[in-house]
Parts: C-alpha cells; structure tokens; sequence
C-alpha cells in the first residue's frame, strides 16, 4: 500500500467533518444518485410498541461510523488479505433521509419507498439505516417492480403479526406484508427466539406461507456453511436487520432486547456466504435507538457490520 495515497489531499480524521455514513460523499439531488451503493436513513419509529428512540438510529450510525473512514486506501482486512472499501473500486454515496411526518404512518413509508425506488432507478443498491422495523415494508414495497427476491430477516422477533388493534404496518407487521407481496418469493427468518411478537398462529401461517424459520441455537447446532446450504442459491437477496437479533450484552441500545443473541462474526460470516452465493440487491438494518445504550457500542456495532458487509458484496461482485 502506497504511502503517497495517505499524504493525498486532508487527513480528514473521524472526528473531523460531517457526519455522513463512513464519511462518503452526500448527494442531495436523487436525480443525480450514481453510484453502487445509496446509504438513505429512515428515521421513523412511530411502529414501536415498547421503548421510542429509533427515530434517532440514522444519526447514531451514521456518527459511529465515521470511525471506520478508511480514508484513501480502503480498509485492509488481515484474515482474509482483502483490501475492502478501496477507492478504486467503490463508489458509495450518502443521499440523507427519507422526509418523516410526524404522526403520519402512511405519508412517511410513502416517503421511504420513493427514496428507496430513486436508488434502484439508479441502479444502485439500496442500504437503509431504520428506525424501527416498520421501515422495512416500503423498502420491500419499492422492489414491485424489480426482478423477484428472496428476504433473509436476521430478527429476534418473527414480526409476522398480521393486524393487531387496526394496526398493520407496525414494527411486528413487516415479514407479514412482505410475505403478502408477488415479487417476494420466499423468506428465511433467522435468530428468532423466546418470546416473541409474533402468537403461535403467527408462525403456523409463516411455515404455510413457505418461511423458513431459525432460532439461533438452530443456527449454532447446524453452522454458518449449513445454514448456508439451507438457503436457495443463485437468487436475489434482499436482507433486513434487526439489531435485537444480536445479544445485549453487544446491542443493548434497541426498544426490544431479547438476550441468547447472536455475536457479531456470526453474522458477518452469513452475509459473507450469501453474497458469495447469490445476489444481495437491498439492505437494511433497523431499531438501533442510541439513547438506550451510553457506551455507544450498539451505534458502533451496526456502522462496522454495515461497513464490513458492503465491502464484501462489492468485492464479491
């Protein structure tokens, strides 16, 4: 690695500078989005039904993540003798937030959804920092007419809650919706555990519906290569995040925490193999609520397993 590539231009140190994901270049103009990967935040948690604050999620992230602003020469990873995130070969942009109106369900997923349906008439990939876990049903509603995907939700919930007291575009509501959709051809949920959001019914219908379901002790019986070879290859992907699907003892900055989580290899490793094996079209990672967690670890968490996942889709593109 060239020392000349550090002495090009600022030093620009994390803690310099505005705060745009991994300090990457913001594009407010949507028509002008040109890129392989569009960042968009969706701060919105009107969908919560225990603790508020992942309104705020896009923000911490997005600060977190400036930690992980490699600068000019990528990030290097040691174990695998891969430089991720280089310059040459990325092109990352920040385009801000989807506008939210407060108290407004319907205007602020509409919202989302054309943010979202920008980056794909752009042909970039969409990675979308939530909010709550009600975001990710305009981001799935925005592939409609795109070819059709598979969804990997990693969750400690099921959210295959079809209506609860009128409510149906909820934080418990999402795999539900999807799973509703023609284009959304099949779905693996993985790291849902004890109690959960979703009834017993919940997840008859899901089976029904075609869902494969994982807890994480499934998942740590079988392995990541196994888990693997449960899911179809040679598709397209679409995953969502949930950031309760990891331990508090690492997330504890969540509305929902639910504890015998997943660390963070675990997951990296996942999502490594599945852009190995098939097409990862869409991201999104929801409910980190920064106010919950003073060390900032959640924050941090989230900003380097995005980091890390991004640069390994795009390098095994």
């Amino acid at each position: 690695m060239s020392k000349n590539k550090y002495d090009k231009g600022r030093l620009n140190l994390p803690f310099v500078g505005i705060c745009t994901f991994g300090k990457y270049p913001y594009v407010q103009d949507w028509e002008h989005i040109n890129a392989d990967v569009a960042v968009l935040g969706a701060p919105f948690d009107f969908g919560s039904q225990f603790r508020s604050g992942a309104r705020m999620g896009p923000r911490g992230i997005r600060e977190a993540s400036t930690l992980f602003s490699f600068g000019h020469a990528g990030a290097y990873d040691y174990e695998d003798d891969i430089v991720y995130l280089s310059e040459d070969t990325t092109r990352i942009i920040d385009i801000g937030d989807a506008d939210i109106i407060h108290t407004d369900t319907t205007k602020s997923h509409a919202n989302i959804e054309f943010a979202v349906k920008k980056i794909l008439a752009a042909k970039a990939m969409p990675v979308v920092l939530g909010g709550d876990h009600s975001i990710n049903i305009p981001c799935i509603n925005a592939f409609e007419d795109q070819e059709p995907i598979h969804v990997i939700q990693i969750d400690a919930h099921l959210d295959f809650v079809d209506e609860r007291h009128g409510v149906r575009y909820g934080h418990g509501n999402p795999m539900r919706r999807a799973s509703e959709k023609k284009h959304v051809i099949g779905m693996t949920q993985i790291g849902i555990r004890n109690v959960s959001s979703t009834a017993r019914e919940g997840y008859v219908e899901a089976k029904k519906r075609g869902s494969e379901i994982y807890s994480v002790r499934h998942f740590r019986k079988i392995g990541p290569k196994e888990m693997l070879n449960k899911i179809p290859s040679n598709i397209r992907y679409y995953i969502t995040i949930d950031i309760d699907a990891f331990d508090p003892s690492i997330a504890a900055g969540t509305g929902t925490p639910s504890h015998g989580g997943f660390y963070y290899y675990e997951i990296l490793e996942l999502i490594d193999g599945l852009s190995k094996q098939g097409k990862i079209v869409g991201l999104d990672l929801v409910e980190v609520a920064p106010d919950y967690d003073l060390t900032n670890s959640t924050s941090t968490l989230a900003a380097q397993l995005l980091m890390n996942v991004i640069g390994r889709i795009l390098y095994n593109r």
